[in-house]
């Protein structure tokens, strides 16, 4: 051993900036990603549909990118370039969201959205398959494997750390602080991260005198792009005259038998990648439809609440708990009753994803059978509120309920009929009168719209119209309409939410819609406390007085919207469940890909896994675009359905696949054996990739794969497939 062998390389410095950079930039993506689809339905006015359609064609860009990243670090800007400028195209996206939420700055807020949204997912794609393997090429192999092996864990830490944070803090940020006159603050929201953008990037050019950067060396993926088009030419040319005993062969002359033999090979492993896209769009729809569930449900637990979007944290909070759960439990578990090799985990979790869709189903069919009624196309909704201090009675042909030919609204009392049939606008004469003379008669007309809740103002001498909100309020928090039947110069009413946001009222035949924050609200004259509320989320209340100093106030309040009564705690099931699948199907997944495929098609395999995931998001736009169930509980036992087919479809394929095992050089004439799944040989598996407590969890980002790998060894490589988000 030479005297240069026994000097200890010391541990790269560059390294720290690398893992900041990471944790700036999870934080970033995660941040925006958590809050998205609330920002397109309740700022954007996207409906629940169009908001799934963006979140997914976004998510289904991101894993697209890499495949363009790799090839442009590989083949032409080098590594620190491509994660140098496409951070930059990224930090601009971030900044461009946040200023599209500044709503002072009036711009066109969703051209605005959407352009930085595609800068973020070029930009977060781009640089993903770059910037675990520039940090590898910073360590000299194989002095330093060790160290290498400390890198990767710190720096999928950073990824874990910066994600769950984010997905923690963003919603506070969103909801709890309040800006520009709006009742949450999705400019903060969005604007924290991007500055953690910003910061990620200047940290990354701060150590580039430090950086070990390799020169291009050519991408895999181009060469069997190149090997399969040969392969194509050749068998259209010699398929008669000189026939081969596999179409790859025709490719031989021009990319050598080992390329070929390689190629042979990984076909065979992405024929079984066929299905993996449908479990994507099954997990991915926990940051949109899911999300979309929870604002529809009570998230109090001991007086704490709850955000919809927080629940999301849940998912990396049971990776860390059930992989070292699975390793040394589940696992042992499972093959004593047979299940040993990775294609039959991979199969069962396929099946646990179904069953967290048909959980979730479930709970929407609670949440439907308490959903409040809203119009319809063909119907329409009617609402008299009475703000006078004496009783009215109502003569008219309306042709529902009691409201036909004469019914009463008592004083401060509410009438409504929730499901009036109205292909058409349609007006009805009525005539109201009050036993009390101090109330004047009223003559006039009411009508009915389809699709519209139409709502009367009973104040003084005539009938207000407006339109009501019976929906339930699209972030969960509730909505407080304010109605004064109050002379003017009476004194200044506020109402102050639990979060002590003021908000003045006018005093005179108002009709005010206002989002407080969940807890105790408080109607205040000049003060002093009238009337209290306890508004709980996804209610719409109605606040009525009238009166006068001289002769005293009178108060009372309605329910138009019953709040939310399902539990945010029933999604707990479904999040454990589809964080088991994700265990036995994501990191089982890589595992296999990684141990069956040869050493030279390793970063390739693992673009066509971030290619699945692409695909299983491009499934969800499809199946909300054609809109086949009008309940979000069929279309969620579809997906259930979709899944199990799709795991008997992936039995069938496992069932003829051959594992193998490759020898230390990567000769595959040489190293590759067949081991074929019989009963005799269930427990002759592959070599695995360390199974560790210290693989971190990847959550949306499918194991951060490295498609540029070059200058990364095989011990490298494993532990960047173990990507913890």
């Amino acid at each position: 051993m030479s005297e240069e062998a026994l000097v200890p390389v010391k541990y790269p410095k560059s390294v720290g900036f690398i893992i900041s950079n990471e944790f700036c930039e999870r934080f970033n993506y995660y941040g925006m990603r958590t809050i998205l689809v609330l920002y397109l339905t309740s700022k954007l006015q996207y409906d629940d549909d169009t908001s799934t359609v963006l979140f997914h064609v976004f998510t289904m860009l991101v894993y697209l990118c890499p495949l363009v990243g790799a090839i442009v670090a590989d083949s032409w800007l080098g590594k620190f370039k491509t994660i140098l400028n496409l951070s930059i195209v990224y930090a601009i996206g971030g900044v461009i969201m946040a200023l599209g939420a500044v709503p002072v700055l009036k711009l066109p807020v969703q051209a605005v959205t959407i352009l930085g949204l595609v800068l973020i997912a070029i930009g977060t794609g781009g640089i993903k398959p770059c910037v675990s393997a520039f940090g590898g090429d910073q360590f000299r192999l194989p002095e330093q494997e060790k160290q290498l092996a400390t890198f990767f864990s710190l720096f999928y830490f950073a990824i874990n750390a910066g994600s769950m944070i984010s997905t923690s803090v963003t919603p506070i940020l969103r909801e709890d602080v309040h800006c520009f006159g709006d009742n949450d603050c999705f400019s903060l929201a969005f604007g924290v991260p991007a500055v953690l953008m910003l910061l990620s990037v200047v940290i990354f050019v701060a150590g580039k005198r430090l950086y070990v950067m390799k020169p291009p060396a050519g991408n895999m993926i181009l060469g069997v792009s190149r090997c399969i088009s040969q392969a194509i030419s050749g068998w259209r040319r010699e398929r008669k005259t000189k026939p081969k005993a596999h179409w790859l062969d025709y490719a031989e002359p021009a990319v050598g038998s080992k390329m070929v033999s390689d190629v042979k090979t990984l076909l065979k492993i992405l024929v079984l990648f066929l299905p993996f896209p449908v479990f994507w769009a099954l997990f991915d729809q926990q940051g949109s439809r899911w999300t979309f569930q929870a604002t529809r449900m009570d998230g109090e637990i001991f007086g704490f609440f709850i955000k919809p979007d927080q629940m999301q944290v849940v998912n990396p909070l049971l990776i860390l708990a059930f992989i070292p759960l699975f390793d040394y439990v589940l696992y042992p578990l499972l093959s004593m009753v047979g299940i040993r090799r990775p294609l039959q985990k991979l199969t069962l979790g396929g099946l646990l994803a179904a069953g967290a869709f048909l959980l979730s189903a479930f709970v929407e069919l609670k949440l439907e059978a308490v959903a409040p009624v809203v119009p319809g196309p063909t119907t329409s909704q009617l609402r008299i509120y009475n703000g006078m201090p004496c009783d009215y009675k109502f003569l008219t042909e309306f042709p529902m309920s009691d409201m036909k030919n004469e019914s009463h609204v008592p004083a401060l009392g509410l009438w409504m009929e929730r499901e009036v049939p109205s292909a058409m606008l349609t007006s009805y004469r009525f005539d109201a009168s009050s036993a009390d003379p101090a109330c004047p008669g009223i003559s006039g007309m009411i009508k009915t719209m389809p699709g519209k809740a139409v709502s009367y103002f009973i104040a003084n001498d005539r009938m207000h119209e407006f339109m009501d909100s019976p929906e339930q309020p699209k972030l969960g928090n509730p909505l407080v309409r304010v109605m004064l039947n109050i002379p003017a110069g009476q004194g200044n009413f506020t109402i102050v939410d639990a979060a002590n946001t003021v908000t003045e009222l006018a005093s005179y035949n108002t009709s005010q819609l206002i989002t407080v924050a969940r807890g105790k609200a408080v109607l205040a004259l000049n003060d002093q406390v009238v009337m209290n509320l306890t508004a709980r989320a996804g209610g719409v209340y109605v606040l009525m007085a009238n009166g006068n100093f001289k002769e005293g106030f009178n108060y009372q309040q309605h329910v138009v919207t019953e709040p939310n009564s399902v539990h945010m705690m029933w999604q707990l099931p479904q999040i454990i469940v589809i964080t088991a699948a994700e265990i036995m199907f994501s990191i089982t997944g890589l595992e296999f890909s990684f141990t069956q495929a040869p050493q030279s098609m390793k970063s390739v395999l693992q673009a066509c896994w971030l290619l699945s995931v692409a695909i299983g998001n491009m499934l969800v736009v499809v199946i909300a675009e054609l809109k086949f169930f009008e309940s979000q509980a069929a279309e969620f036992a579809l997906f259930a359905g979709l899944m199990i087919i799709d795991m008997f479809i992936f039995m069938l394929l496992a069932m003829r696949y051959k594992y193998v095992t490759h020898s230390e050089e990567g000769d595959p004439e040489a190293g590759e054996k067949s081991v074929r799944p019989n009963n005799e040989q269930m427990g002759q598996l592959p070599p695995a990739a360390p199974s560790t407590p210290q693989r971190i969890k990847n959550n949306e980002d499918h194991k951060e794969t490295t498609t540029a790998t070059n200058g990364v060894t095989n011990e490298a490589y494993d532990h960047n497939e173990e990507d913890m988000k």
